[in-house]
């Protein structure tokens, strides 16, 4: 018996070394990179301070129209539960429009896009993936930071008849804190369907100068993002 006892050690202790082998190999064949291609739909929550400035009457203000933009993203896997992901989009067109009296004098104000803009806004999240690896179905969370500049500011001939001429804008940029709330399905090891909600902070001082004669305003754009994407691991 112990003979064959001893004969059977060497044989159990490599099948324990090939086990574990293949279970090392199995973790370490997850992927730790993702990229990520879809759609933002953008919804604005807008608050503003009255614009103030030379012939400016009260309650004059304005609102930003949802738009929608293709997303793209890079996630960079930390272990089985940590992601850190890199969002971005293709800069999409915002249409400012007025907010207040129907007319400013005998133009039209309430409801007329003034202005145009770009935003680039990129996000960098560090996210907290709920169940198994081996869970095809994932609910995650995330919390980070977002840098959004403004570029391309263009007042139309409306904004411009508004403001009684040609007008040039400025936005500072902004920095501000994002959240997001996702679910992840997983029917391959390489591929993946996301949908996720977003929550960001976005707050800029607007100046308007027409031939000198400045206004101003401060904006809490409170955008709201719901992506739908497709993942690829690598």
């Amino acid at each position: 018996m112990k003979k064959l006892t001893l004969r059977a050690l060497p044989v159990a202790v490599v099948t324990l070394t090939a086990l574990c082998g293949l279970s090392v190999a199995r973790a370490d064949d997850t992927p730790n990179n993702t990229v990520r291609v879809g759609m933002y739909a953008i919804f604005y929550h807008t608050s503003a301070d009255d614009l103030s400035g030379a012939y400016v009457p009260g309650g004059v203000n304005l609102d930003v129209k949802n738009t929608q933009t293709a997303y793209f993203a890079y996630i960079r896997r930390l272990n089985s539960m940590f992601d850190i992901e890199l969002a971005f989009g293709v800069p999409p067109r915002t249409d400012t429009i007025g907010k207040g009296p129907a007319t400013l004098g005998s133009v039209p104000y309430n409801g007329v896009t003034i202005s145009t803009a770009k935003w680039a806004a990129p996000s960098a999240l560090l996210e907290y993936k709920f169940l198994p690896e081996s869970s095809a179905f994932r609910p995650y969370v995330g919390v980070g930071v977002n840098y959004t500049s403004f570029y391309d500011r263009q007042t139309t001939p409306a904004g411009n008849a508004a403001t009684g001429g040609p007008t040039r804008l400025s936005l500072t940029s902004s920095v501000g804190p994002v959240g997001t709330l996702g679910l992840k399905y997983q029917p391959a090891t390489r591929w993946s369907v996301i949908v996720s909600y977003s929550i960001s902070r976005v707050d800029s001082d607007l100046k308007a100068d027409t031939a000198g004669v400045i206004r101003t305003t401060h904006i809490r754009f409170g955008p709201q993002a719901l992506v739908v994407a497709a993942g690829y691991s690598f």
